[in-house]
């Protein structure tokens, strides 16, 4: 079993070594490659061959004024000004929240100890049921081995009385087959 997982696990390391290096190639082998191909067309190309001047009659890109008219005038002091829950919220002084943040870390501890509690009360239940079929368990055991040895004793018995009347067959005369 143990051939079994460390053929596994050098599977494992050869599939990461792979990975790896198909993820190295992948990431670099454009760059080299433009590398390269610059390297060539530099000295080759640029003494025999010259590039026109680029006609472009592209639009000017679009501002974000033009985008969104409104999203400049907006300011961060807006936001949420006119909602009386966050307003409320907002006016609590830090001792309040810092209070509030108490009161439901309390209620959180609460509820964890309540289902610690519970799962400790379930689990010593469950520990009692599992004694008690220990000790019926071991007293079948000693009742069975109790058995085993009286029927032992009472085998070595009838086979001392069987040899004592075979002796005495034989004195008589008795013969086997």
């Amino acid at each position: 079993m143990s051939t079994a997982s460390s053929r596994s696990g050098a599977c494992v390391r050869c599939c990461l070594v792979l990975f790896a290096v198909a993820s190295a190639l992948c990431v670099s082998a454009p760059a080299i490659y433009w590398r390269y191909k610059k390297g060539f067309s530099g000295t080759r190309l640029s003494t025999s061959v010259s590039c026109a001047p680029c006609v472009c009659d592209c639009p000017p890109p679009l501002s974000l004024e033009k985008i969104a008219p409104g999203l400049i005038n907006l300011s961060v002091t807006d936001c949420g000004k006119h909602d009386p829950e966050l307003n409320e919220e907002m006016e609590k002084q830090l001792v309040d929240l810092l209070t509030e943040e108490m009161k439901l870390q309390v209620i959180v501890a609460e509820e964890h100890s309540h289902h610690m509690n519970a799962t400790l009360v379930e689990a010593r239940r469950l520990a009692s049921q599992y004694q008690k079929e220990t000790e019926k368990c071991n007293a079948a055991t000693e009742t069975c081995e109790e058995a085993r040895e009286r029927a032992e004793a009472a085998l070595a018995k009838e086979k001392k009385f069987t040899s004592l009347w075979e002796q005495r067959a034989r004195q008589f005369g008795w013969r086997d087959g």
